[in-house]
């Protein structure tokens, strides 16, 4: 190809984001930044809606907005769904994850051949996938494309999970008993030995031990893997996955955050809890809130509300519903949240705090008025946290949450503890796992008075910008990315 032709060549990439609103937004927000870095680029991102059973109401209305913006040189694909049932066994909600994703690569082939076929300038440099879409790998050798990931967590939780998989293939090491010990390891990725309760709860699972190992094996097979991070929040990480030459070049490209947030429905919702915030003090108010997948059952709900009360703090939280059955898995709003509240609570708290449904977490951590973060740790929150400056609590509930707990408290110091090891889905299964409301005033006080940590996290706050700024780490990072893209097609 000579260099005119190079010039009027568009590398067009296929992103295929995992069906969970977190990892779709963030994966529409990379894709935004690299086509408004380079006008060689192109982008079609192949949607794969949740299981039916599951159907997520967020996604779809987050979908649905995409439509309405002219969004310049990035076009939807929504798969077809496949008519499978649901897992026959509960127990095994992995290995259905995992075939579900799968079931979409007959779909996948058929929209990248009609790609390949089409007239044009364009010419497919890459697939770009989720970290839960390692299944795809095989499509884009079959159309001869190289495969990156976007790794939607830390840097620090893929070198746990690259490491895990080398004690479990090369040093065969019982990673299932390790996972149900008490002690500590040192991981490559970390400074400090990590506990072993801070692990996921999926290693503790046979099934869900196999999944990871599948994963991360995949996950060295790609060509690079782009990290929603800064190196100036996780630079040990970074040198050390940089460092191992048994794994794919790392890109840090973050933070990538979706500072609109969800937009449409809600807006009276969201001008209410605004406004309420205008009324409160600077820094005063502790925002509590726990993901779309966050809830909690009546007895921590009503500890909650204690620890809150006691503590005197002004506050904010997102109290969701939990599931009323098994066809609906996520969590919704209560008509009336004062049934699962103590008697006489929101009178009591009557204009220091408000008790709301669903929030606008990154509008209200805008607010100048929060001044601390009670949150699940979930990756995405973490980065919104930081960019903001408001330093956090940590209460994971799953995933890789307890990891991004350990981090932010003991690795970076960058969070207080309400509690590093709580994990949802065992509590709710032991239905004895309650946080005290002395556990979180605790917490609550030590997050609201912490004036070095409070320091620390606006001197990141300051970083995480400069690093998606021109001359930062992270745009530099974007940009060695993208030569890689457009060499795929020369």
């Amino acid at each position: 190809m000579n260099q005119n032709e190079m010039a009027n060549t568009i590398a067009e990439l296929v992103f295929i984001p995992a069906p969970g609103v977190g990892h779709i937004v963030s994966t529409v927000e990379v894709a935004k930044l690299l086509v408004n870095r380079d006008q060689r680029l192109s982008i079609t991102v192949l949607i794969i809606m949740p299981f039916k059973s599951g159907s997520d109401s967020a996604i779809t209305t987050y979908i649905e907005s995409l439509a309405t913006n002219t969004l310049t040189r990035i076009s939807f694909v929504e798969l077809p769904q496949d008519e499978i049932g649901p897992p026959r066994d509960p127990k095994s909600p992995m290995t259905f994850f995992s075939d579900y994703i799968s079931s979409h690569c007959k779909h996948v082939r058929k929209v990248v051949a009609d790609m390949m076929s089409q007239p044009g300038p364009g010419r497919v440099a890459g697939f770009v996938i989720d970290m839960f879409c390692t299944s795809m790998i095989d499509v884009a050798n079959e159309f001869n494309v190289p495969t990156f990931v976007f790794f939607t967590s830390s840097a620090a939780f893929l070198g746990f999970k690259l490491y895990v998989q080398t004690l479990n293939d090369d040093q065969s090491k019982d990673v299932f008993e390790l996972s149900h010990s008490d002690t500590e390891i040192s991981v490559p990725s970390f400074i400090k030995p990590m506990p072993t309760k801070v692990f996921p709860s999926v290693l503790q699972i046979k099934e869900g031990l196999d999944f990871v190992m599948s994963s991360a094996r995949n996950l060295k097979k790609v060509k690079a893997i782009m990290v929603n991070t800064y190196f100036e929040l996780e630079t040990y990480a970074i040198e050390s996955l940089s460092s191992d030459i048994s794994i794919p070049p790392v890109y840090p490209v973050g933070p990538i955050i979706s500072l609109k947030g969800e937009s449409g429905a809600r807006k009276q919702v969201d001008d209410d809890i605004i406004k309420w915030l205008d009324t409160q003090p600077p820094s005063s108010v502790v925002f509590l809130c726990f993901g779309s997948m966050g809830c909690f059952n009546e007895p921590q709900v009503k500890e909650i509300a204690r620890a809150l009360e006691q503590s005197g703090c002004r506050f904010l939280w997102s109290l969701r519903r939990p599931p009323s059955d098994e066809t609906s898995k996520v969590p919704g709003d209560y008509e009336d949240p004062g049934v699962v509240l103590p008697e006489g609570f929101l009178e009591r708290t009557e204009g220091i705090g408000k008790v709301i449904g669903w929030a606008p977490q990154v509008a209200v951590l805008a607010h100048s008025a929060v001044g601390g973060f009670v949150t699940h740790c979930g990756w995405n929150s973490l980065l919104e946290s930081l960019w903001f400056g408001v330093p956090m609590a940590t209460w994971p509930m799953y995933a890789e949450q307890q990891v991004n707990a350990f981090q932010m408290v003991v690795e970076l110091g960058l969070a207080v503890e309400i509690k590093l090891d709580y994990k949802k889905n065992l509590s709710d299964i032991n239905g004895n796992v309650v946080v005290t409301a002395d556990e979180i005033e605790s917490g609550i006080s030590r997050l609201m008075t912490d004036s070095e940590m409070r320091t620390k996290v606006k001197a990141m706050s300051d970083k995480s910008r400069s690093a998606v700024a021109e001359g930062g780490s992270s745009h530099a990072s974007v940009g060695c990315l993208i030569q890689d893209f457009i060499r795929n097609i020369s």
